[in-house]
């Protein structure tokens, strides 16, 4: 009875310290390390840009499973010095596995320039967006560098079923008159276009109409089809620039200057 319970002790002590060996399911949401990676960037990219007038940021996207591009691209960034934050377009995960968004976050993390991650239709799979929003924070987010206010949407309409109001008209009307004053021009980010067959094409031509309402809009930034694409979706002069996946190892470079701005596909 003694080596029994001797045994039984053993075996209790061996399971207690191998905790950490415990492979969780992929879809269980246990975060580690930095969460609300959004926020504590645009604190950095507000108080970086504060004042100026030119901004220059790169827009890349679906990252997914292009990691080792994805660690690249971060590298490419870093050797420059002229580029104020860098916008993710979205699809970060492939499957939405909780991982996934862990590993992105980690190689992002590395780049010298802060960063913001909008949610993707991939993301939304399974646990995802809830994963995404313990790591980089809520699905639509704001923010003004320099004299210009980015306004990030969750478009992927498809992915709720209609369980949410997706796009957020409410938020983009906020929008409006949250820091009114403070900017003279609009970018607005997405994931997918508003006639991507993920979006709730009903409301297309009404999502662009808000759009246009904004101060100075200057374009609009898409990611999804993994093609570099330059489309007037409404024939009104209003453009959105798609980027296209990591895997072809190219960014978007955009300069917003007091007199306009430039666009630059970049290959590395």
């Amino acid at each position: 009875m003694k080596n029994k319970t001797m045994y039984a002790l053993l075996i209790s002590l061996f399971l207690l310290s191998g905790c950490d060996m415990i492979d969780y399911h992929p879809y269980d949401v246990r975060i580690k390390g930095e969460t609300d990676v959004n926020a504590h960037n645009i604190e950095r990219i507000e108080a970086n840009c504060k004042g100026k007038t030119t901004l220059r940021f790169a827009v890349m996207g679906d990252s997914q499973r292009f990691y080792d591009e994805t660690e690249d691209f971060v590298k490419t960034i870093n050797k420059r010095n002229d580029i104020d934050f860098v916008i993710n377009g979205g699809d970060v995960s492939d499957f939405g596995v909780t991982n996934e968004f862990l590993w992105q976050r980690d190689i992002m993390s590395k780049l010298n320039v802060p960063y913001v991650v909008i949610i993707g239709n991939h993301d939304c799979i399974g646990t995802g967006e809830e994963t995404y929003k313990a790591v980089f924070g809520n699905t639509n987010f704001a923010f003004i560098a320099g004299d210009v206010k980015f306004i990030c949407l969750n478009t992927n309409a498809m992915e709720y079923d209609y369980s949410e109001p997706i796009p957020n008209f409410s938020f983009m009307e906020s929008q409006f008159e949250e820091h009114k004053g403070e900017f003279t021009k609009t970018v607005i980010s997405m994931h997918v276009s508003p006639v991507s067959d993920v979006f709730n094409r009903n409301v297309s031509r009404v999502f662009h109409h808000y759009v246009t309402q904004y101060p100075g809009l200057q374009f609009c930034t898409v990611a999804h089809d993994h093609n570099v694409t330059v489309r007037d979706l409404f024939e009104d002069g209003i453009i959105y620039y798609g980027s296209t996946c990591m895997k072809d190892r190219c960014y978007l470079l955009f300069t917003i200057k007091p007199e306009g701005y430039d666009y630059e596909v970049v290959y590395y």
